[in-house]
């Protein structure tokens, strides 16, 4: 595994959440290089990677992105996650010129109501060979 997260990005994402497993979905589908890796916030390995950050284990409420050492959570995770995956995407990048304050508010407005807009649950992923690659589990 450290091989993994010294090579790829990792995304931390919550699996009991439909809104972020669409999003780790929308990922999987326009990442044309396919080098980022995920792993549920639940998961042993994301545990892991919460602990090895000193994030707490109970943060369900982001995104965690973990990329050359360092994690970011939040809208900054999300924006980090565009600009990884290229064209067009990654001039959503230059939303960061927002005021942290306010795109993490806006964020966290969003993940406090993700449950109760978007539901819960696990969501099947289609595990093909290469994404299985990519799934830490």
């Amino acid at each position: 595994m450290k091989e993994i997260i010294q090579q790829h990005p990792i995304i931390l994402f919550d699996g009991d959440c439909l809104l972020c497993s669409g999003f780790i979905q929308w990922v999987i589908k326009h990442d044309a290089s396919k080098r980022i890796h995920f792993a549920a916030l639940q998961s042993s390995k994301g545990q892991q990677l919460l602990q090895a950050h000193g994030l707490p284990k109970e943060e369900l409420q982001s995104v965690v992105l973990v990329h050359r050492q360092t994690a970011a959570r939040h809208s900054t995770a999300v924006l980090q996650i565009c600009r990884l995956l290229g064209k067009p995407w990654k001039y959503l990048y230059a939303l960061h010129v927002i005021p942290l304050f306010i795109r993490d508010a806006i964020y966290r407005f969003i993940a406090a109501r993700r449950h109760s807009w978007f539901g819960s649950g696990k969501k099947c992923l289609l595990m093909t060979a290469n994404l299985q690659k990519r799934m830490l589990l």
